[in-house]
């Protein structure tokens, strides 16, 4: 199987809100996906998008995807490189996709001047933490990652 990585354009959005919502349900969370093809132009590929994009092909069929966006690290005083998302179609799994993937972001971290590669995974995703760990990365257990959104985000803004 030939795997390619290219940039990702507007013309994908379809296919990026497929594998959005395919990781979603894979995740136990496809009730929760929001996001549409315009919301997703706009976010992605609009005048004010912070993110980057990639689609993983093999043989020329999209096959997975990463999107990413830079974060900062006052203790380093250097960005950072945050994967948000890395979603890998069931038919690619196991054939080192994922991986091709995580190593065209640790480039694009380096060529960057990067001082870190992060993201999360959900505690019970046994193949990716393999993966994970098999590649060198080292959870970070001694933090907790808070979020507030929806409602409660918005009465918290409101005092």
């Amino acid at each position: 199987m030939n795997f390619t990585i290219r940039d990702a354009t507007a013309a994908d959005v379809g296919t990026i809100l497929r594998f959005i919502t395919e990781l979603a349900v894979f995740e136990n969370a496809g009730h929760e996906v929001e996001a549409s093809e315009e919301s997703l132009t706009a976010s992605l590929f609009g005048p004010r998008a912070v993110t980057g994009a990639a689609i993983l092909e093999a043989d020329g069929v999209p096959a997975g995807f990463a999107v990413w966006f830079f974060n900062y690290s006052t203790w380093q005083a250097r960005n950072g490189l945050y994967l948000e998302d890395l979603y890998i179609s069931p038919d690619y799994r196991g054939s080192g996709a994922g991986k091709l993937l995580l190593r065209h972001l640790a480039r694009i971290a380096v060529d960057k001047g990067c001082g870190r590669f992060e993201w999360s995974v959900l505690d019970w995703n046994e193949p990716a933490i393999r993966v994970y760990d098999a590649i060198g990365a080292e959870p970070q257990n001694e933090w907790i990652r808070y979020r507030l959104s929806g409602d409660k985000l918005k009465e918290f803004a409101a005092g």
